[in-house]
């Protein structure tokens, strides 16, 4: 009988060329290479990708497969790319991150978010994960704490510095115009979309139009989502809600005739 180097020698062997075969510490290795996790970086300081580009490439945890410098470039990636994770600044170019968390929340299997940030904002946290975000590392962290989020993110974990849940919404008029508060108003009040038409003298089309941005903007689906939420401002029961203050501002009335804003 053969001796087993042999047939394994000869086994190596076929038609003349060498047959590799993982073996081995060199099995675990490739078992590790494609387990690597694929890592995206956006970010406005080019000193920050560098060093982004040093921490990762260190770690065999994790494969960087793209470093970009603006809040759509990395959009567009997130598009015609293939990434688990995506490190992001708070303050993008372009495009905030909050933008950006919004687009993606409309993607279909769209990469986890970590936002990487030194912003002083104490609200940024908590908007991150309003938004669908991941996590949230500040800069002043020890860099190793960046890449144990990140692997606790591809676990599937969230990770997050504490956040006050009462206070990620306290006020969801905060961004809404004028116009947009009466026309939430009307809404509450059970108007259809041609009577905010007539209100408001202009088409319904128009009108869809701004309730489609009212809707966004509040952070719900439908009609119906915000007039529940416009109800629950209206009587105090949202979290630092107006306990019951007007809806309507100072001056406005139901029936003024204007093009909202």
């Amino acid at each position: 009988m053969a001796p087993t180097s042999s047939i394994r020698a000869a086994n190596d062997h076929k038609d003349g060329l060498r047959v590799a075969r993982p073996n081995g510490a060199d099995g675990a290795q490739a078992t590790a290479e494609a387990e690597r996790i694929d890592v995206a970086v956006a970010d406005k300081s080019p000193l920050i990708l560098a060093g982004l580009d040093k921490l990762l490439s260190d770690d065999r945890r994790f494969n960087l497969v793209a470093k970009l410098t603006d809040g759509e470039e990395f959009l567009e990636a997130a598009r015609q790319q293939k990434f688990t994770i995506a490190v992001i600044g708070w303050q993008l170019p372009t495009l905030h991150a909050r933008d950006v968390l919004r687009a993606l929340s409309r993607q279909v299997a769209a990469p986890k978010i970590v936002v990487y940030s030194g912003t002083n904002d104490p609200a940024a946290p908590a908007e991150t994960l309003q938004l669908g975000g991941a996590g949230f590392v500040s800069k002043r962290a020890p860099p190793e704490r960046l890449l144990d989020v990140l692997a606790a993110v591809a676990a599937g974990d969230m990770v997050f510095p504490f956040v006050d849940i009462r206070k990620m919404r306290s006020d969801p008029l905060e961004n809404l115009t004028l116009r947009e508060r009466s026309l939430l108003s009307a809404l509450g009040s059970g108007h259809t979309n041609s009577q905010l038409a007539k209100d408001f003298g202009v088409s319904i089309n128009t009108i869809k139009f701004h309730l489609r941005n009212l809707f966004e903007k509040l952070d719900v689906r439908n009609r119906a989502q915000a007039i529940a939420l416009f109800l629950e401002m209206k009587h105090g029961a949202y979290p630092g809600g107006g306990g019951g203050r007007s809806m309507e501002p100072a001056g406005a009335s139901r029936g003024r005739r204007g093009r909202p804003d």
